[in-house]
């Protein structure tokens, strides 16, 4: 079954181009050491009044914006190399300070697909 890294991010509202270009680069890369699917996607309609808005969980500011994104690979196992790979990739060698979001407030985990139509 195949297996999902998912992401969300603060990202500053002026920040979202410069976030978008380092995603380009970046998912073209999973995607060449062998990620299936690479999603970024930015808050658009998240004033929702069922469960927890994105934006209350995240403690957004007026100046911010949400960004959810995901990664699907063939399996854990295959998450694993990839992610090996693209870590040790010199093309995404980044210093967290130049980041156009905060690394602190990133939230990220690995999660087994349970329904794939």
């Amino acid at each position: 079954m195949a297996y999902a890294d998912g992401f969300v991010i603060v990202c500053q509202k002026k920040g979202v181009d410069a976030y978008r270009r380092i995603s380009r680069k970046a998912g073209k890369i999973w995607k060449e050491h062998g990620a299936l699917d690479y999603k970024e996607c930015v808050a658009d309609d998240i004033a929702v009044k069922f469960g927890i808005p994105f934006g209350k969980l995240t403690k957004v500011k007026a100046s911010e914006t949400v960004i959810f994104s995901w990664i699907v690979y063939k399996s854990k196992k295959a998450r694993d190399a990839i992610n090996k790979k693209v870590m040790a990739d010199p093309r995404l060698k980044m210093s967290p300070d130049t980041m156009p979001f905060d690394v602190k407030r990133m939230s990220y985990g690995g999660f087994k697909v349970i329904v794939d139509l």
